[in-house]
């Protein structure tokens, strides 16, 4: 078995494991709004949790623009 082994010419790896970017937590939702984005997510063929992330992204972006500007 040969114990030399050139390295020199191997691609560079990455990360071993991608960057976290979501947290897993437990929400209790109204049976109609869960059943509504379970509906569409059939429709659409996109995850009901995908959906309901864009709906609270897009929700907090309006909120953000909506909030008044405080004059120093």
């Amino acid at each position: 078995m040969n114990t030399e082994h050139d390295f020199s010419t191997a691609p560079a790896r990455g990360a071993a494991r991608p960057v976290k970017r979501k947290t897993r937590i437990t929400i209790y939702l109204d049976d109609e709004v869960l059943e509504e984005f379970r509906s569409l997510s059939e429709r659409c063929g996109t995850g009901y949790q995908t959906l309901i992330n864009a709906a609270l992204r897009t929700r907090l972006a309006t909120a953000a623009k909506a909030e008044p500007v405080l004059a120093d």
